[in-house]
């Protein structure tokens, strides 16, 4: 057991593993150990084992299809899945699903949108994508072009969106919509949720540099949503963002540094199959991961704490999002750099997992999977929040240092 648990979520930890030992085979190995067309299947019923047990989104009301747990609770599940190799959100679609629209919803929807929108979230119905990013706004969240104007009880969005995660797999986006263009900035923005299963959305995949289509764009031209669907009410949509991305940077910090544990763990044996185990250089670098990876968990540990007295996240979350991002550059260049002239005809098993580590099981030796991870690592500084804009939000509000001059159009 983990000695963070009290006598409850001790109990709850064996009854996790217990039941993965039922529901697994006597043979698993782990997610990334499945070939691709068997991995795509399993996925399907791992997910609705999940669902039918209520361990999808544990913490969310019953009403909503969640089994009313504390965010400990809802920890240890996905801890325990990441331990045996599986995903506690199977789908490409679900993290933006739960953590980000779900979580957001629950703190600033009204009964009507929780109602309406998250047992079918849930259910795997609606899949969300996020819409915030825009071409002409880099890392500045509310310099947005993308306008929405009132037309009887619905408003006509025109504009468009890059950069979302799974969003050639979603049909619903949660987006930023500038609703009053004569307000300054923030002021005039809105936070709405619009079908992309109509006239007027066109949705494009974008390749990446390893080759895969793992973002898209989204064009508007007239498209519709409904006066119903503003989540948290027009020109408050800066305060309703700011909230989501606190749960963005802040998801699941305990299990994701099992992930990275997990992560090392392959490291150190494709460091041993190369013969570099023992290079000092190699030692020095491999014990500077663990020591991150040890302190990331220090800080989720007390982003949980601080979850389970019903505190939104802070801007310790941006802590998680700095160190978690530039750690995952620094743990795949020494992938490449243990490699050596390995990356240069990559080969072996591909990745699993888009964004961060991947599950257990996946050969260590695969240089075409650490070449992939050190590419997908590249735009992990950017996006979710730039490091910089990162280290300003530490700086000025957990150092407690002076803020950072800003010119009237900042603001």
């Amino acid at each position: 057991m983990d000695a963070s648990d009290g006598p409850l979520h001790a109990e709850l930890r064996r009854h996790v593993r217990a039941t993965l030992a039922d529901l697994l085979p006597s043979d698993w190995r782990g997610l990334g150990s499945l070939r691709e067309g068997e991995r795509a299947e399993f996925l399907v019923s791992w997910r609705k084992s999940l669902f039918d047990g209520g361990w999808l989104v544990p913490s969310w009301p019953e009403e909503y299809g969640g089994a009313d747990m504390d965010p400990v609770a809802e920890s240890i599940i996905a801890e325990e899945c990441i331990r045996v190799g599986l995903s506690h959100m199977p789908m490409p679609n679900d993290p933006f699903s739960f953590h980000l629209l779900g979580s957001t919803l629950l703190r600033w929807g009204t009964d009507e949108q929780k109602s309406r929108f998250l047992s079918d979230t849930v259910a795997g119905k609606i899949r969300w994508a996020q819409g915030f990013s825009e071409p002409d706004a880099g890392s500045d969240l509310f310099a947005l072009s993308t306008r929405a104007r009132l037309e009887g009880d619905e408003w006509i969005i025109d504009g468009q969106k890059i950069w979302q995660t799974a969003g050639t797999t979603a049909n619903w986006v949660f987006a930023l919509v500038r609703t009053d263009p004569a307000a300054a900035r923030s002021a005039g923005i809105s936070f709405m949720l619009i079908d992309l299963d109509q006239p007027g959305v066109e949705v494009r995949g974008i390749r990446n540099m390893a080759g895969e289509i793992e973002f898209a764009e989204i064009f508007f031209t007239e498209a519709r949503t409904a006066t119903s669907n503003v989540v948290g009410g027009v020109g408050n949509g800066a305060r309703v963002a700011l909230t989501l991305l606190g749960f963005e940077r802040s998801a699941s910090p305990v299990p994701g540094a099992l992930a990275s544990e997990i992560e090392l763990r392959r490291l150190v044996a494709l460091a041993g199959a190369t013969g570099r185990k023992n290079d000092p250089e190699i030692r020095r670098r491999l014990a500077r991961c663990y020591a991150t990876v040890h302190a990331l968990r220090c800080v989720g540990m007390r982003i949980l704490t601080a979850a389970s007295e019903s505190h939104a996240p802070g801007p310790e979350s941006s802590i998680v999002k700095l160190v978690q991002s530039e750690y995952q550059q620094t743990v795949t260049e020494l992938a490449l750099d243990i490699l050596g002239d390995g990356v240069l005809a990559p080969s072996g098993d591909a990745t699993i997992a888009a964004l961060g580590p991947q599950p257990l099981g996946l050969d260590p030796l695969s240089s075409r999977a650490w070449v992939t991870d050190f590419l997908h690592a590249r735009p992990g500084t950017v996006y979710g929040g730039a490091s910089e804009v990162q280290r300003n939000t530490i700086a000025e509000q957990v150092l407690g240092l002076p803020r950072e001059p800003r010119t009237s159009e900042s603001r």
